[in-house]
C-alpha cells in the first residue's frame, strides 16, 4: 500500500518567475575531458607556463629559465597529453605554443577572476 506523504519542501519551476536558461546537453564524456583540463591547468608551475605561451611561441630552452630543462619538459608533457600545448621542432630547438584561443580565453578569464576582490561571505545565504 503507498502512503500519501506531502511533497518534499522545496521548489518547483512553478515557483519562479522566469524561465530557466536552457542549457545545451553536455555528454558524460566533455565532463570528464573538462575535468581533466582543469586538474592539469591547477598546477601552478603548469599555469605559469601556459600564461608565459599565452604571449606567444617559446623554445623550450627559454621556459626553462629558473626550473630547468627536465622539470618543465615534463610539465610541458603533461600539457601536451591533455591537448592545451602543441610543439614543433625547428632543427635543434623545439618550440611550444598553446593549441587554440579556448586555452587562452580559459586562462584569462581564471586569472581575471582570480584578480577580482573575493566577494564577502554572507553565511545565511548558503542555508536552505
Amino acid at each position: 500500500m503507498k502512503s500519501k506523504l506531502p511533497p518534499a519542501p522545496g521548489c518547483s519551476p512553478e515557483d519562479h518567475d522566469h524561465a530557466a536558461p536552457s542549457l545545451p546537453r553536455r555528454s558524460a564524456a566533455a565532463f570528464e575531458r573538462a575535468a581533466a583540463i582543469f586538474r592539469v591547468m591547477g598546477d601552478v608551475s603548469r599555469l605559469r607556463l601556459l600564461t608565459q605561451l599565452a604571449a606567444g611561441e617559446r623554445c623550450v630552452t627559454d621556459l626553462a629559465s629558473g626550473d630547468g630543462l627536465s622539470t618543465v619538459s615534463q610539465r610541458l608533457r603533461l600539457l601536451r597529453a591533455e591537448g592545451l600545448v602543441r610543439r614543433r621542432r625547428q632543427g635543434k630547438h623545439i618550440f611550444y605554443s598553446l593549441s587554440d584561443g579556448h586555452v587562452a580565453g580559459l586562462i584569462a578569464n581564471a586569472l581575471e577572476h582570480a584578480d577580482e576582490a573575493p566577494a564577502p561571505i554572507d553565511p545565511e545565504e548558503d542555508e536552505p
